[in-house]
């Protein structure tokens, strides 16, 4: 009955650890927002370059000039929606910022960061 017990409630943490990892944490997304990252001309690089620091506001890519919608999803409500896209953008942009590819967590704590708006 002792290892039943047992078992049953390293299950529940281990869900637990899942879900909290999953849920990403604010303040890392927000330290890794604002991270910046020398591009190859040498110039610093971060989220905030193009997007800017208030994600509820809109952004302007800084070398094609084009307007970024905000970030933040209580501003536009179809943000994070379509998974693909969200894919596909994360893809992109942590590697034109960052010169490689986020990971699940720092996903994670970026999708948290904005969604605390």
């Amino acid at each position: 009955m002792k290892t039943l017990t047992l078992t049953a409630l390293s299950a529940t943490l281990l869900a637990a650890a899942v879900q909290a990892t999953a849920a990403g944490d604010p303040a890392a997304g927000q330290s890794a927002w604002e991270r910046q990252v020398p591009a190859r001309d040498g110039a610093p690089r971060s989220c905030v370059t193009c997007h800017g620091s208030d994600p509820r506001q809109p952004g302007k890519h800084v070398r094609t000039g084009k307007a970024i919608a905000a970030m933040a999803p209580s501003v536009e409500a179809e943000r994070f929606s379509d998974p693909a896209k969200e894919n596909k953008w994360f893809t992109r942009n942590c590697k034109w910022t960052w010169g490689r590819l986020c990971t699940a967590d720092e996903q994670a704590d970026i999708k948290a960061y904005l969604y605390s708006f």
